[in-house]
């Protein structure tokens, strides 16, 4: 079986750039970014700012990969499987995505890949 990439994207964060802006303080900003799933994923870790700012570096490489403005960050979620590992779900979008991600306490990465 044959399989095409579409499209690859890459996105590099500072965890400082939500880190300055605590959840408790800063809600609305969140929601705008993430949904509720993902909010409540990284608010369930003692130190949820890496996993906010790699989730965000995460939906930008989709974004990428996508080439298209129609698309927005909430149309882009970021999942764990049932073995904890990564996947993206797009709104009204049936194609195929591979992610990877990683983090430090104060860079995060994420590539993503689209495939046929």
């Amino acid at each position: 079986m044959s399989t095409n990439t579409r499209g690859i994207g890459v996105d590099v964060e500072e965890v400082n750039r939500f880190r300055k802006l605590p959840y408790k303080g800063n809600p609305s900003f969140y929601k705008k970014i993430f949904t509720a799933d993902e909010i409540k994923y990284c608010l369930s870790k003692a130190d949820p700012y890496p996993h906010f700012a790699v989730r965000f570096a995460a939906k930008e490489a989709v974004l990428k990969c996508l080439q298209s403005t129609i698309y927005k960050v909430l149309d882009v979620e970021i999942r764990n499987n049932k073995n904890g590992a990564p996947n993206v779900k797009v709104k009204g979008q049936k194609g195929k995505f591979l992610i990877s991600f990683s983090h430090t306490k104060n860079q995060v990465a994420a590539i993503a890949l689209w495939l046929n």
